[in-house]
């Protein structure tokens, strides 16, 4: 069901998936000697890349499945909640557990958005770095989930 949706959604996956590929040596570094504060931009744009991929996945479940994207100033947020619940065309994509962790990556874009490169801090960042591959292979087995059984 859905193919048009699905075929997109597969194009995203590809683009994150070479995402990490990319990111991997230094996401494996950065678990055992911390990046020095030139290094730190690059997992601070993996993250704001990773949460990008996932944003125009849901981008893509909401144009073509719901026929309907959020506006306003929080429509980042209620996008978010709304792959979280089911509606009349479909049920939910993704659990509550994986929202309130993509929540993060969604928080911490922002920041790195509105925020100079020197204010990024390792410590606050670096648990979303670390599990960055966890929580995209959740994400995959849940869009995976989706698309199987609709």
């Amino acid at each position: 069901m859905w193919p048009e949706a699905r075929q997109q959604v597969e194009v995203e996956i590809a683009q994150l998936s070479q995402l990490f590929e990319a990111y991997h040596p230094l996401v494996a570094k950065s678990a055992t000697l911390p990046p020095n504060f030139i290094e730190l931009s690059a997992p601070a744009t993996m993250l704001h890349s990773f949460y990008t991929g996932v944003e125009n996945i849901f981008k893509r479940i909401a144009i073509e499945i719901d026929n309907s994207l959020p506006t306003g100033a929080f429509w980042h947020s209620e996008l978010l909640d709304a792959m979280m619940v089911s509606n009349s065309v479909r049920p939910a994509l993704i659990s509550s557990e994986l929202r309130s962790r993509l929540k993060e990556y969604l928080n911490f874009r922002h920041v790195f958005r509105q925020s100079y490169s020197f204010n990024l801090h390792w410590d606050k960042m670096s648990h979303l770095v670390l599990e960055c591959e966890e929580t995209w292979r959740q994400l995959e087995i849940e869009l995976n989930s989706f698309f199987k059984d609709n």
